[in-house]
């Protein structure tokens, strides 16, 4: 059994005025599959669920947020010159940029309209789609590139004590990063990751393994997925098999 990073789910104030900032930001379609729901994927000829792209649901909620994101996006740029064209139109978008502490680096740190923080990278992504990484706040990168390494079909590429970076077992789409940070994880995550079982997989023994490899059950009544934690308290849903 193994399971794959499928989407990103991000809790929002609007859910459809910040997804078609996102929409905008990503060059992606705009779906619903319910209310209180936007979703958005690839245009073209993509098919749910594929490596190439790891999708974004953005979702209803009233909580208000007040601490720095520990999941957020690194938007990719092929060079320094498409790096300072993507800022320019993601601010006339409505991002605004922020310091949190960054200091002088060679990527670009922006807040969405509902301040959900997210970077630009320089160069070096010409392969991963919009999206290069998926990044994850940590405070011990190898231990959550041991979990995660195991609990997806998603391949190790690099650990250290500061980082750790992962990618589909098919070489496509953006990367998985976990970055080793001192901030203390508070309150339930505004963005988590999705993950889901492969057709012909069974929900009830995937929840069992990923138990098993140190996750721990979060009850939140009577829904059709599992919501979990990692072994750093990060929710993560896992969906059912498709």
């Amino acid at each position: 059994m193994a399971t794959r990073l499928v989407q990103i789910n991000m809790k929002a104030h609007d859910h459809a005025a910040l997804g078609g900032f996102w929409a905008e930001a990503l060059g992606w379609g705009v779906d619903s599959e319910a209310p209180g729901v936007t979703n958005l994927e690839p245009q073209g000829g993509y098919v749910y669920p594929d490596p190439v792209a790891v999708c974004v649901d953005l979702v209803t909620s009233t909580e208000p947020k007040t601490v720095k994101n520990r999941v957020h996006l690194d938007l990719a740029a092929t060079s320094a010159a498409h790096q300072a064209e993507l800022v320019a139109r993601l601010r006339k978008l409505g991002a605004t940029p922020i310091d949190i502490g960054q200091g002088d680096v060679s990527w670009t740190v922006l807040a969405d309209p509902e301040g959900n923080e997210f970077c630009v990278v320089d160069s070096g992504y010409d392969e991963t789609g919009p999206i290069a990484s998926v990044v994850v706040d940590c405070a011990d990168p190898r231990a959550m590139a041991r979990f995660w390494g195991e609990a997806t079909d998603w391949t190790v590429h690099t650990v250290t004590d500061d980082s750790a970076v992962l990618r589909s077992a098919q070489g496509v789409g953006p990367y998985l990063r976990f970055v080793r940070t001192a901030d203390v994880k508070t309150g339930w995550n505004r963005v988590h990751l999705d993950i889901r079982p492969y057709p012909g997989d069974d929900l009830e023994a995937e929840a069992a393994r990923l138990r098993g490899l140190g996750a721990t059950s979060i009850d939140v009544g009577d829904i059709s997925w599992k919501v979990l934690a990692d072994p750093e308290g990060n929710e993560f849903c896992l969906l059912t098999p498709r």
